[in-house]
């Protein structure tokens, strides 16, 4: 045998043993993963995946709640914040044109100001409001305008409500005759001409002399379930679409206040919209980085509104209310415990509010708004982020009021606002120790913190309380960051988070990401799951982690292991199932937080399964990528139809994705 052909078959035998060793590797490469159907680990409760509201970043006056105008009642610390007069010199005293003067004179506590227009040239005065960062107005749409007016001395005899654009060009007016001295509500309508996202409304007069108004409103006709003067169709939608088990109002820390005077009172919210106190919103000097002294709360969407949003979607209501301390990071204010009644009483109230006959005082009040059926309501909050011994002892006298009056209401209690230390354990010894039904925990985290925790609750223990995950959002950069961003490397970590919330859902019961919405030229808080211009709105890669995992829920937990072992992060990869009895399905869902793909080979045990499956693949190339009003859908989920093999799931894993399998049971 000459050389040359001794060179080419020693050659030849490099490359088939280097073909064997590499298909060795790629067969050691393979995750073998077992689905065991055969047992239900836990069932999967229907408020596992939920919505979390609160108004910050513009979310209810100027997002959810649909009205355009701003202060539309004067009532503002400054009265006219949010109204401009061009063309007055308010320090002059030669009002050739005109001008607006604030009046408080009426009595009651929620209406106290109203405005009486002096018109002295009436082809030269205008009042205008500029809306919420400008108004959204779409071209052909209509719109509703209401407000309270009532003539004075002079010849007013009508007011023209026009629509204007960023220009100042008209795109939509209305002209309403004045009648009688009396206060009356006028209603018109506005049909848009163009669209436009930064209008406004400017009112013009026929006719000098005086008159005063009150309650000036613009809404869209076209509002969800096409209530009159309700939300705004397309965020509500949005929500909508994430098939929540829960929603949690009205916050957060908007609960506690700055002070106690400040905090949320819910029945300042409910009844009339103009018997509703308006109270300045805590967000809006609360960042030195986003100020928003513009920033009130009119409670147009108040409690009721709460409970029929929740009640349309599907969704348990679960409100939360202030238990006697104002916010610990700010004045950290206590109502003095001989001083606690009526607050405990305000929650004994609200039960009866969503729950009591007609007969009951405020159940009657309920049916007054329009629903004589009761809102079934059967979870309280009891107090937001708070912490320490003066917390305990307040949620005790809660409790026991609650219990004894009504003992199937389920109460939610807090750990306070951050997962570990000092404060957290001692409020999770304490509530463990009152044998706290559920108890809330809260996480604003960086991306590694949710990947290396996937396995938190595995270690907890069973027979303690269950947990809501009330709070959490992987922070880009740091808490309260105005430069953190809803990339894909948060996303996929709450993703990764997330398995292990769904795989230990024995003690995991209730989950929420927080905050909900922001606008975009309104915002206080980043990174948010929802964000809205006055026109548009997306949902961000977040969203879409959220979206998967609450539409796929199922309804009993079962184990995905490899090796005998639960999969929580181990080389990269996170996974969670469950059994969907309703749909007869099997759904698996696998995070890969690598950055190369990886194949898995999924065995199913306990169950036949069919020859199809569908996929669903969240995942970006880019970890800083982000969703925009440019590309609001740039990463949202994927489907393809794949085959499975002898009952076998064989497949790539995508490098740095999120995929939900949907398997059929035979």
């Amino acid at each position: 045998m000459n050389k040359r052909l001794m060179q080419q078959i020693g050659f030849q035998l490099l490359v088939l043993l280097g073909i064997t060793i590499g298909v060795q590797q790629a067969a050691a490469q393979t995750r073998a993963l077992t689905v065991d159907a055969s047992e239900s680990v836990a069932p999967i409760q229907p408020t596992m995946y939920g919505i979390f509201f609160e108004d910050i970043n513009f979310a209810a006056d100027g997002g959810l709640y649909a009205e355009m105008v701003k202060n539309r009642g004067f009532e503002f610390v400054d009265p006219m914040m949010g109204w401009q007069q061009p063309n007055s010199d308010r320090h002059s005293m030669n009002l050739e044109s005109g001008f607006a003067t604030a009046i408080k004179s009426k009595d009651s506590p929620a209406d106290q100001t109203y405005i009486q227009v002096l018109v002295n040239k009436p082809e030269g005065y205008e009042l205008i409001n500029e809306g919420f960062r400008g108004m959204g107005v779409e071209s052909g749409a209509d719109y509703l305008l209401s407000f309270e007016g009532a003539k004075g001395e002079g010849e007013v005899a009508q007011v023209v409500f026009t629509l204007i654009d960023e220009s100042g060009k008209a795109i939509g007016s209305t002209t309403v005759d004045l009648s009688g001295t009396d206060w009356k509500v006028y209603e018109a309508s506005i049909k848009a001409k163009a669209t436009s996202e930064k209008a406004k409304l400017k009112l013009t007069f026929q006719g000098a002399g005086i008159v005063n108004l009150d309650m000036v409103s613009l809404f869209p006709k076209d509002t969800w379930m096409g209530r009159e003067k309700g939300l705004r169709k397309d965020l509500v939608q949005l929500l909508n679409d994430l098939d929540p088990g829960f929603l949690r109002f009205p916050g957060g820390c908007i609960v506690e206040g700055r002070t106690l005077a400040r905090r949320y009172q819910w029945k300042k919210t409910v009844g009339p919209i103009e018997d509703r106190e308006i109270l300045v919103n805590r967000w809006n000097t609360e960042f030195a980085h986003r100020p928003t002294p513009d920033y009130f709360q009119s409670f147009g969407l108040g409690f009721f509104e709460y409970f029929q949003l929740a009640e349309d979607m599907g969704a348990a209501p679960m409100p939360i209310l202030s238990c006697g301390m104002a916010c610990q990071f700010n004045t950290a204010e206590l109502v003095p415990m001989d001083q606690l009644d009526p607050y405990v009483q305000d929650a004994l109230d609200l039960i009866e509010f969503a729950n009591g006959d007609v007969s009951t005082d405020w159940g009657k009040l309920r049916s007054d708004m329009g629903h004589p059926e009761p809102f079934n309501m059967k979870y309280i909050g009891i107090g937001n982020e708070q912490w320490g011994p003066e917390y305990i002892k307040r949620f005790k006298v809660f409790e026991k009021a609650i219990k004894a009056k009504y003992p199937e209401i389920i109460i939610i209690s807090g750990s306070g606002p951050f997962p570990d230390g000092e404060h957290f354990e001692y409020g999770m010894e304490q509530l463990s120790e009152l044998n706290s039904e559920i108890v809330d925990e809260h996480y604003y985290r960086p991306p590694n913190w949710f990947r290396e925790n996937a396995d938190r609750y595995d270690s907890y223990d069973r027979e303690g309380p269950k947990i809501f995950a009330g709070e959490y959002a992987a922070q880009s950069v740091a808490i309260a960051s105005p430069d953190n961003r809803n990339n894909w490397n948060c996303a996929l970590s709450e993703a990764a988070f997330m398995t292990g919330l769904e795989r230990n859902a024995d003690v995991v019961v209730m989950t929420s990401y927080a905050p909900l919405m922001a606008h975009a030229e309104g915002w206080q808080w980043t990174p948010d799951l929802i964000w809205f211009n006055n026109l548009e709105s997306y949902g961000t890669a977040n969203y879409y982690v959220q979206k998967l995992f609450s539409n796929n829920r199922g309804t009993d937990l079962i184990s995905i292991t490899e090796e005998d072992g639960p999969l929580t992060g181990q080389s990269d990869l996170y996974a969670s199932a469950v059994k969907d009895a309703n749909t007869n399905e099997l759904i698996i869902k696998v995070v890969n937080t690598a950055k190369t793909a990886q194949e898995i080979d999924l065995d199913f045990e306990g169950a036949k399964v069919a020859g199809k499956a569908m996929s669903y693949t969240l995942r970006s190339d880019d970890p800083e990528a982000v969703n925009s009003f440019e590309s609001p859908k740039g990463i949202s989920p994927v489907e393809a139809e794949i085959s499975l093999s002898k009952g076998r799931l064989r497949t790539a894993v995508p490098a740095e994705a999120l995929v939900v399998y949907k398997v059929k049971i035979k």
